[in-house]
């Protein structure tokens, strides 16, 4: 009698998503291929077959989105020389959280002298969604980087905004065990931050994208390429810090951003291509 009145005052205990997958890769000659794989939960890596040397992994979550107090850990682990193409199978959903954020952690290590390309697809935030992200990468000396991240704000069919979704995205980039890197990026559900000029300004898609380069004249002479690329009518910069490029870049749509980032991180990813599932 006493658990029923329990069970009555407290609500039922929801069930909630735990995944963790992980990836290690070694060198074959030139070629980049797995070592060892562990996966549990909702988390699941696939591996495609590729014409590459590089190897290409796929994150899926089978619980087919994030609501509130999900977990979800992806970890990957690169040899030196070695070049690594980390996916998703389809856009992430955060979903509607009635109480904590949804968790997404990602921690990557890169050898000396390789090269790893972190291109997950858009996150779409859902109304009332709350989503706490972290990624974390280590890279030793003369690895190379390539990531992004990029947000949609509700789907673009059905003309949602999530006008009250909440997101913290925070990286950490470190080589030799020193911090090169440092950003966080939060949404606090308030008009001024999705209007202002000086923020979204009315924009629902936007994207960082960072490439940590060997040298500062690498990341230099990378710059000049892509700022070559950068339309003038639309809202995209690029800025150049020793060995960092980072790129921002904001659309009113998700398919707008897409067009926009392509052929940038086609210049900035080693393979010089872009996994299939990013095709439209």
């Amino acid at each position: 009698m006493k658990f029923a009145e329990a069970e009555i005052v407290n609500g039922p205990i929801l069930q909630r998503a735990r995944g963790i997958g992980r990836i290690t890769a070694k060198q074959v000659g030139e070629r980049t291929r797995l070592d060892t794989l562990f996966q549990e939960g909702c988390g699941k890596i696939r591996l495609p077959n590729t014409h590459s040397s590089s190897l290409e992994a796929v994150l899926i979550n089978t619980a087919g989105g994030i609501t509130g107090g999900d977990h979800l850990l992806w970890g990957a682990e690169l040899a030196p020389g070695g070049h690594m193409v980390l996916t998703t199978q389809a856009c992430e959903r955060s979903y509607r959280s009635t109480g904590d954020f949804g968790r997404v952690e990602t921690r990557l290590k890169v050898g000396a002298g390789g090269h790893l390309d972190w291109l997950p697809q858009e996150t779409i935030l859902f109304a009332a969604s709350k989503l706490d992200r972290r990624l974390e990468v280590d890279l030793d000396e003369g690895a190379t980087l390539t990531a992004i991240e990029a947000v949609l704000l509700g789907r673009d069919a059905m003309g949602e905004d999530a006008a009250d979704a909440l997101l913290r995205d925070n990286w950490r980039i470190r080589r030799n065990g020193q911090l090169v890197h440092a950003e966080a990026t939060q949404l606090h559900a308030t008009a001024e931050e999705r209007q202002s000029l000086s923020l979204l300004n009315g924009n629902r898609a936007f994207a960082s994208v960072l490439h940590i380069a060997a040298t500062p004249d690498r990341a230099s002479a990378i710059g000049n390429r892509v700022r070559a690329m950068l339309p003038a009518d639309q809202a995209i910069a690029v800025s150049v810090n020793q060995s960092r490029l980072v790129i921002r870049a904001m659309a009113p749509s998700g398919l707008a951003l897409r067009r926009m980032i392509v052929p940038i991180l086609l210049e900035l990813t080693a393979a010089g291509s872009l996994p299939r599932l990013w095709h439209l």
